[in-house]
């Protein structure tokens, strides 16, 4: 199977999907883990192949630093979602999302914030890496 643009907006709708569909039957409010363990559930019912709470390895000047950086889910070894439950997205959620992408060579990331009343127009922001920019669009 060939990676294109299509296929990872494809997969981008998928996830939004089922994050709303955890939103709308969960509600907003509850704490972040609550939210992880329903997409478990929903990624299951979907069919997609995910890592959750996957330990991103890091390291600086070539040496291994061992500390734990943890994206909440890796879709697909495409896509790297992360969830917040908070008051207000601020720019330091989407830098760690970004980070965290770039790191994992993904060619997207989507932040989710569980804590709004709609999802799809207050909650969910996607990234492109420049992996992305150069994939084939079909």
């Amino acid at each position: 199977m060939m990676i294109t643009q299509k296929l990872i907006n494809e997969l981008s709708y998928k996830i939004v999907g089922a994050c709303i569909e955890v939103h709308k039957l969960a509600g907003p409010g509850l704490y972040e883990e609550v939210y992880h363990q329903c997409l478990e559930k929903e990624f299951d019912l979907l069919g997609l192949k995910y890592q959750s709470e996957l330990e991103i390895p890091f390291s600086y000047k070539g040496n291994h630093i061992n500390c734990k950086v943890k994206c909440d889910f890796l879709i697909e070894e495409l896509i790297v979602l992360e969830l917040k439950s908070v008051a207000e997205i601020h720019q330091i959620h989407k830098a760690q999302t970004i980070n965290y992408m770039n790191l994992l060579k993904a060619p997207r990331s989507i932040l989710v914030n569980f804590n709004v009343t709609n999802l799809y127009h207050e909650g969910c922001e996607s990234f492109a890496s420049k992996i992305f920019k150069d994939l084939p669009k079909e």
